[in-house]
């Protein structure tokens, strides 16, 4: 309990900061963090923040957010409550309560489809917008999730639970309590109860085969499960099936595939034949044992890392062709991973069973070359103080959730503090967030506006794509201009909403339109930011600021008056027409601003003059980074080199020399040579 009790004083604090620096309440704050968290592990996609609370009737109606896509043939509709509490020890949340917010949820729902409570609302409200859209969507709605996000704990199994239904759609209810954001934020882990019962809750135990040895590293199965049962599964989990990565993959791409489900509509039989099945993980599997064979009653922590498109169509056959569904049959092969090796090896699975796959976004994993390399100049380069900074700091990304936590957590007391002034809270940043600085400066802020995870996979994308024609680019300079580009980002997070200006809502989407808008009206003076300056102050210039303030205005008027015809400003905001409009039109800047900018040629001398400068890195400084990143870092390389067999006689007695740290600190030429060969070895990673 001390551990969750520790996160939870760490999480108020950061929340209330939050809510200081951005003029937000704390429940906004709090829902602000939130909104990744449940995109990341696919609960929902794309949360837009739609706060309304009032009556309909005697019943008291409630809502703090919603997710809904249109283009998903799923049609899943999801509407959120959150109960945030300030309080110095975390408190219990019981099943009564639980009970009463969410009704609050489905009261809302009831009370959208009601003519009279929609003309009840002023227009412009978050009540009206989001009950127009239900009213609108209400036909192609297929299940309704009620969701309550709590820093309370929670004690009740309520994970994915039917409740009902509402108008003859089907209804679940699922709790995030602060056990399980604590389990997230540290781990990722938020599966601990996605248990996939197949004999008692999906019908029957699937038939297996054992695929592997006795002794083997890993056990593995072959199996054939039922149509009908996996989409009767998919039903219940949803997305969350889906490993992370593949998820993120699918989300940039269309949800059902056209072919899969002709097939299953016309020639349901062939389905077997001519489908490549799936390639599923679990943690654990209950196996019985019968005179006819083996038998898989359950699997804990189940993901799909290969087959989430036949998955999803086979889910969306089920509305479709059920009758032809009932003689489709899929094949899976089912690997054993236990959780100390989930975080190395389900990637890998999931990389080489998407290999046939011609996009490069399939392999864009945690342990692809680029994050590893970013990851290993946040640990190495030192920012600058700025002109307003006392001390040199980093800025820490996490490549894989709970790197951070695990980092910090397992220093001492003191330690801590000296890891919290190396790598303040406010420079840490995740794959998510460094998708929306790049994406924002690239000027696709429709697609930032997308959610954290399908603007990721659009990102995974683009870099699959250029690391295989320029993996160089991607280098100190890189990484130092994208930091830039997190603090412009971040800086307007906290000012947008202290503007006259702001009413409330779209703070985000205001954000990533104002940065790419500046972008791109640089762009058609052909200049660009200079985001060396940016890096060196570790601030915006004040020229900058007021620049994008100017932007950020324009973007809120753009984004708050759609169109006719469309209604809802936040899926108005992911269109590219929302983006078009923005890009047209003028807005006056100053001259501070145009004068400050610099031509794209400087911007490119400036990098070639970085990379001069760090190629003739001395033999002392090479040495004070060779002993900066410690023993553990070189036996662990070594050890690497060796077991992909990537390095010389002469490779390895250098790396050796520089585990001996640090009793013995190897010589300026040795340290050259280190560097070097850790740079090689990067590219196997």
């Amino acid at each position: 309990m001390g551990e969750l009790n520790e996160y939870h004083r760490q999480l108020i604090a950061e929340i209330q900061g939050d809510a200081d620096a951005m003029g937000l309440i704390t429940s906004e704050a709090f829902l602000d963090k939130i909104a990744d968290i449940l995109d990341e592990a696919g609960e929902v996609s794309s949360l837009s923040q739609s706060y309304f609370e009032g009556k309909f009737g005697s019943k008291a109606v409630q809502v703090d957010a919603y997710a809904w896509d249109p283009t998903d043939e799923e049609g899943v509709l999801s509407v959120l409550i959150c109960d945030f509490t300030v309080a110095d020890e975390p408190q219990s949340i019981d099943k009564t309560e639980i009970s009463r917010l969410l009704k609050r949820l489905v009261e809302f729902v009831v009370a959208a489809k009601a003519r009279d409570f929609r003309e009840s609302l002023e227009e412009t409200s978050n009540g009206f917008v989001l009950s127009d859209l239900i009213a609108r969507a209400w036909k192609q709605i297929n299940k309704i999730k009620l969701i309550l996000v709590t820093n309370r704990t929670n004690k009740a199994r309520t994970d994915a639970q039917p409740v009902g239904n509402i108008g003859g759609i089907p209804v679940t209810s699922n709790v995030w309590d602060l056990a399980r954001i604590h389990r997230f934020e540290s781990s990722g882990q938020t599966r601990e109860d996605l248990i996939v019962d197949f004999a008692e809750s999906f019908g029957e135990p699937v038939p297996v085969l054992k695929a592997s040895y006795d002794g083997a590293p890993l056990e593995s199965y072959i199996a054939v499960i039922p149509g009908v049962q996996l989409a009767e599964i998919y039903e219940k989990w949803g997305a969350r099936l889906l490993e992370a990565n593949v998820r993120s993959f699918l989300q940039a791409r269309n949800k059902v595939n056209r072919g899969i489900r002709d097939t299953i509509r016309d020639d349901p039989s062939m389905f077997f034949s001519y489908n490549n099945g799936l390639t599923a993980t679990a943690e654990s599997v209950e196996i019985a044992g019968t005179g006819e064979g083996l038998l898989l009653m359950s699997a804990n922590n189940f993901q799909i890392v290969n087959g989430g498109q036949t998955t999803a169509s086979i889910h969306a056959a089920r509305k479709l062709a059920p009758e032809q569904l009932k003689d489709v049959f899929v094949q899976m092969k089912l690997t054993v991973v236990p959780p100390e090796q989930s975080e190395d090896v389900v990637p890998l699975i999931s990389q080489f069973a998407n290999s046939q796959n011609k996009v490069n976004a399939a392999d864009f994993f945690a342990n692809h070359p680029f994050h590893v390399k970013i990851q290993e100049f946040s640990r190495r380069i030192l920012a600058p103080s700025g002109d307003e900074g006392y001390r040199e700091t980093k800025w820490f990304y996490e490549r894989a959730r709970g790197q951070f936590s695990d980092e910090r957590g397992r220093r001492s007391v003191a330690d801590r503090k000296r890891f919290d002034a190396e790598y303040p809270r406010s420079q840490f940043f995740t794959k998510t967030d460094l998708a929306k600085f790049e994406n924002s400066y690239r000027c696709l802020p429709h697609e930032v506006s997308l959610g954290a995870q399908k603007n990721f996979g659009k990102l995974a994308q683009f870099i699959g794509t250029d690391w295989e024609k320029k993996k160089d680019s991607y280098d100190e300079v890189w990484f130092k201009r994208l930091i830039a580009k997190a603090i412009i980002f971040r800086h307007f997070e906290k000012l947008v909403p202290q503007q006259e200006w702001y009413a409330g809502g779209y703070r985000a989407n205001i954000v990533t339109y104002a940065f790419a808008k500046v972008v791109h009206d640089a762009g058609l003076k052909k200049k660009v930011i200079d985001l060396d300056r940016v890096w060196s102050l570790q601030r915006v210039p004040s020229n900058l600021e007021r620049a994008c303030l100017v932007a950020a205005e324009a973007a809120n008027a753009v984004i708050t008056a759609p169109p006719a015809g469309i209604r809802n400003m936040s899926e108005w905001a992911k269109k590219q027409g929302c983006w078009a409009e923005l890009a047209k039109r003028s807005v006056e800047y100053g001259a501070d601003f145009w004068d400050n900018l610099i031509d794209p040629a400087d911007a490119q001398t400036n990098k070639r003059s970085a990379r001069k400068d760090r190629e003739l890195t001395s033999g002392i400084e090479a040495q004070s980074e060779v002993v900066m990143q410690g023993a553990g870092y070189w036996k662990q390389l070594l050890a690497f080199g060796q077991s992909i067999s990537k390095l010389t006689g002469r490779e390895q007695g250098i790396l050796t020399a520089c585990t001996f740290l640090p009793d013995r600190v190897p010589s300026e030429k040795q340290s050259l040579a280190a560097l070097a060969i850790a740079e090689k070895l990067e590219e196997f990673y």
